[in-house]
């Protein structure tokens, strides 16, 4: 009796875990998936305003009447911002195969903002090797931690205090 009871809160603990496992993984598939979405957009809108030779105000003014067709549709997550957003999410990432299934949109407006590359590419390293959220990502970002490791001489006292 006391090995089937044993027995049966294994069972559950191991379909609970299968359960959780699964759920995760559909989150980040869907959230890969949406940035590689957002990412197609910012590639088409480019190409239309690379078709005009990349004049600021003909892509400003592509992206409003883009916003004022889309955003009624599909709401808010196609307002102007958003779109001019995705058009700075290509940019910055012209290769879609750099677009990492382990980050997240919240994580990429982020980085979209940081003019430095090398510094950009720090933080998309540490985000992956160290499974940062979007929170622990911007927390990182505005504790300054790239420029704190350049200006250390203990690199390592440095990580471990912002973990």
């Amino acid at each position: 009796m006391k090995k089937e009871l044993k027995n049966k809160m294994t069972l559950v603990e191991d379909i609970k875990t299968l359960i959780v496992t699964a759920q995760n993984k559909v989150v980040k598939t869907v959230e890969n998936q949406r940035a590689i979405h957002y990412w197609e957009i910012g590639q088409r809108i480019f190409k239309e305003v690379q078709a005009e030779e990349e004049r600021a105000e003909y892509g400003k003014q592509l992206i409003k009447n883009l916003s004022k067709e889309i955003e009624p549709l599909y709401g808010s997550g196609y307002s102007y911002r958003q779109l001019y957003l995705f058009l700075q999410f290509y940019k910055t990432f012209p290769i879609v195969n750099a677009v990492r299934s382990q980050l997240n949109w919240f994580q990429y407006k982020l980085l979209i903002r940081i003019q430095d590359e090398d510094k950009r590419e720090f933080y998309i390293a540490q985000s992956v090797s160290n499974h940062w959220n979007g929170r622990e990502l911007e927390r990182q970002i505005n504790s300054s931690l790239f420029e704190r490791l350049l200006m250390s001489n203990d690199k390592k006292d440095v990580l471990a205090v912002d973990k």
